[in-house]
């Protein structure tokens, strides 16, 4: 068992916000992505909260990152917007182009933003749960570096492509779907990784093609399999997902799609060529009452929730899960108790603490 140490959320949100002001980053835009990265270790998605601090310290040091991008639309319609990101840190672009999709939706009743010229914008679900604030159904996904395999491939192709999209309850909690479009997130391997832990198999494979359950072997030219993993378990259906992605965030807004995203880590392989400008993310927002009556829209959601909690639980489980649950429940906990963080993690934000000057512990 690998030891871990807790801190408070406030704790690590103001390191993270300090960690971005000390390279520029303008104290707005800073308190904004050490939230988005907040809200995701809150939420118990360990792999995109301040474990992926050191990255974004790694690219902002080397000069990889506009800490202050001149963020334009480029091309636009009553309820379409493309976004060039000028290169900045994926945690504020991201936020000011679902604000632009988000406002659109309100004018218009659906909003539609795509997204260039950008890097990793931290969890999908902080920009759902960010229009269920306003009574909104929101989308979000991206597309990132190269990690997976397509279906049959034996080598990297695609990102992990996250999806998320979220549906506002009345009394209910929201349903809150986030996943990514691969068997599992790379956040994951790393953490196995640090914990010295095997990996399930159907997570990935090794350089050779083969089904593996060593995480370094996936991370040492390996690649991550789709969702569904294998062809008779659904793997298909996970690929056309990243497919579907790749367009959407990519090929419609001008970035860089498939083998040819730019890397996030410093240790992944840079693309031989470009067929864009970064990698792109795609936000939607619908204005529920441009459809139904809002609170008829949420009277039903809740009993879709309760008509699903009622189902007859399946021999040796805890029964039906509503989308959203999990994060739900360890927000409520983390929120009491603090975040817990693995020692390797630790020693990497203690790494931060001694090149900047910035206390951590």
């Amino acid at each position: 068992m690998v030891e871990t140490k807790v801190f408070p959320i406030e704790h690590l949100r103001e390191f993270s916000t300090r960690v971005f002001q000390h390279f520029g980053v303008p104290d707005e835009d800073a308190a904004l992505a050490a939230d988005v990265l907040a809200v995701s270790d809150l939420r118990g998605i360990d792999s995109h909260g301040v474990g992926r601090l050191h990255t974004y310290f790694d690219m902002l040091e080397l000069g990889r990152i506009n800490p202050t991008p001149d963020i334009k639309i480029v091309r636009e319609s009553p309820s379409t917007a493309t976004v060039d990101g000028d290169n900045g840190l994926g945690l504020v672009v991201g936020p000011r182009a679902n604000e632009i999709a988000m406002d659109k939706a309100e004018q218009v009743g659906t909003g539609w933003v795509s997204v260039a010229n950008t890097n990793h914008y931290g969890i999908a679900g902080w920009y759902v749960l960010e229009a269920l604030k306003r009574d909104l159904i929101g989308w979000s996904m991206t597309n990132t570096t190269k990690l997976v395999q397509p279906l049959w491939g034996g080598e990297r192709r695609l990102g992990t492509n996250p999806i998320s999209i979220a549906f506002p309850g009345m009394e209910e909690p929201p349903i809150v779907i986030d996943m990514a479009s691969s068997a599992v997130a790379y956040g994951k391997i790393e953490i196995a990784k640090r914990r010295g832990e095997p990996i399930p198999s159907g997570w990935a494979i090794d350089a050779a093609g083969n089904d593996t359950q060593d995480p370094q072997a996936m991370i040492d030219g390996g690649a991550l399999s789709p969702l569904g993993s294998f062809r008779e378990m659904g793997g298909h259906k996970g690929y056309c997902l990243a497919a579907m992605v790749d367009v959407l965030c990519c090929v419609l807004s001008g970035a860089n799609w498939g083998p040819w995203a730019p890397p996030f880590a410093l240790r992944q392989e840079i693309p031989e060529r470009s067929v864009g400008k970064g990698i792109g993310h795609f936000f939607g927002a619908m204005s529920i009452e441009a459809f139904l009556e809002v609170d008829e829209f949420k009277r039903q959601i809740d009993d879709w929730i309760r008509t699903m909690r009622a189902t007859k639980p399946q021999p040796g489980t805890p029964g039906v899960v509503i989308p959203g649950d999990p994060e739900r429940e360890a927000e409520q906990v983390r929120a009491e108790q603090g975040i817990p963080l693995v020692m390797p993690l630790v020693e990497e934000l203690r790494d931060i603490s001694q090149r900047t000057g910035i206390p951590f512990d």
